[in-house]
């Protein structure tokens, strides 16, 4: 093939890197700089990382209520280009109910969530740094008629 412009041979290149079979090593290099012990959940508490979630207790069985969680439950986790929250997610038990992306800079790490439940159990918010691994926190939630 020929192209006439440097911006054609630009796009033969970006069809060639997308093409099936194509050489990822960039990406295979990157995902294995990460050992299992970086992607693994953190459960200890640091004052800085571990989510902190501001919830009632004991809730009516279907009623929406909120949920506050905030990144830092000593102090505030910085929201800096360099270091900052990139989501945070809620769960009871294990089940997902809502994630929020943050932005570097624009957005502190905090969220609110309106929720109802129908049983008891666990919230756990996860919450995870450009720096590490995500960090967890946990509320026991009782469910009333």
């Amino acid at each position: 093939m020929r192209y006439g412009t440097t911006s054609g041979v630009a796009v033969a290149l970006a069809v060639l890197a997308l093409a099936p079979g194509a050489d990822r090593a960039g990406a295979q290099g990157q995902a294995e700089q990460f050992t299992p012990e970086y992607r693994e959940l953190r459960r200890t508490y640091d004052e800085k990382h571990t989510p902190k979630i501001e919830a009632p207790d004991t809730v009516k069985r279907g009623q929406w209520f909120e949920v506050t969680v905030t990144v830092g439950a000593g102090s505030a986790h910085p929201s800096l280009a360099e270091h900052f929250v990139r989501y945070i997610a809620l769960y009871k038990d294990s089940a997902e109910i809502a994630r929020v992306y943050l932005h570097p800079v624009f957005s502190y790490p905090k969220a609110v969530f309106t929720i109802a439940l129908d049983e008891g159990g666990v919230l756990r918010a996860v919450a995870e740094p450009t720096h590490s691994a995500a960090w967890e926190g946990s509320k026991k939630i009782a469910v009333s008629r």
